[in-house]
């Protein structure tokens, strides 16, 4: 009887402590946000993603002289709509397609400001693909860091959406617009 006891207390210690390394497994996997980043914005300042947990977030990559710009004034509408009902837009200038962002970060501030009235938070100008791509966009896009799915940024306002939990929920190309029914349907959700 004894014996009994012994292997029933051994087998469930070992349950135990599977699955607690499970459960731990688990958690790891949660804590692929996109709060673990910070990042430099236009001006300089460090932007800390941990800031805006809770809030559905909407980041694309952009640029100046693209066939794409003018959905900057889209982004701007819908920031401006949503960001008191726990939204927000993150921009991300890039160069990599065909250097249609070829500015400075205070020429870039300059541009959205004065040509699209932008106020949703920019940041400095990054890479999204290739040898020098940022790691945010490697999170953006490698499923084995987001833990959701791989994907390649394809052109500029290329737009991920990352749920209140900071985890990513859908990828839309350049050609969905920001105030389409499938983004202003999740910014409502």
């Amino acid at each position: 009887m004894k014996k009994l006891f012994l292997a029933v207390c051994g087998v469930a210690l070992f349950l135990s402590v599977n699955a607690q390394a499970q459960n731990k497994k688990s958690k790891n996997v949660d804590t692929q946000s996109i709060y673990q980043f910070k990042v430099e914005d236009l001006s300089g300042e460090t932007f800390d993603f941990s800031k805006l947990k809770g809030k559905k977030l909407l980041i694309v990559n952009t640029a100046s002289k693209c066939g794409y710009t003018p959905q900057y004034e889209q982004l701007e509408a819908i920031y401006k709509e949503y960001k008191d009902k726990g939204f927000t837009i993150v921009g991300f200038p890039a160069n990599n397609f065909n250097e249609q962002e070829p500015g400075t970060n205070a020429e870039i501030a300059s541009f959205c400001k004065l040509n699209y009235g932008v106020t949703f938070p920019m940041m400095a100008k990054i890479s999204v693909k290739g040898d020098d791509m940022s790691p945010i966009y490697q999170f953006l896009t490698q499923k084995e860091k987001n833990g959701v799915k791989d994907s390649e940024v394809k052109w500029n306002f290329q737009k991920y959406l990352i749920d209140e939990k900071g985890h990513l929920v859908e990828v839309y190309y350049s050609k969905t617009k920001p105030d389409a029914p499938e983004i202003v349907n999740w910014i409502k959700q």
